[in-house]
């Protein structure tokens, strides 16, 4: 049965797509925003939802949760900086906002932050 295996695969195979979530993960703990295909950003939104979460207590244990997961701990330090501003905050720590077709191949676009 294939009960919770609907993840986009993206025409990659599995290490290729953890790269590829990884990276794009980074970009957003990096940049605060990113604008990137709609598939790809729904996809990467609950990644960083539990990340922001970990990032939320600060443990020594999340942190290197949170080390492992980004491939860097100046990124995990940044995470764990931006994640104080959500202390009052259960969840929904991203917004996803559709911004239309791309020109060239008319993939949908979409624009993902932090609140």
């Amino acid at each position: 049965m294939r009960h919770h295996n609907h993840n986009r695969k993206f025409g990659r195979t599995k290490s290729q797509r953890a790269a590829l979530l990884r990276s794009l993960a980074r970009s957003l703990v990096e940049k605060g925003r990113m604008q990137t295909t709609e598939a790809k950003a729904k996809e990467v939104r609950p990644l960083i939802e539990k990340m922001v979460t970990k990032a939320r207590s600060g443990t020594l244990a999340n942190r290197r949760m949170l080390i492992v997961a980004l491939g860097d701990a100046r990124m995990a330090n940044k995470l764990i900086a931006t994640a104080k501003g959500y202390e009052g905050r259960t969840g929904g720590y991203t917004r996803i906002t559709k911004l239309g077709a791309r020109k060239g191949d008319a993939a949908a676009m979409a624009l993902i932050e932090f609140v």
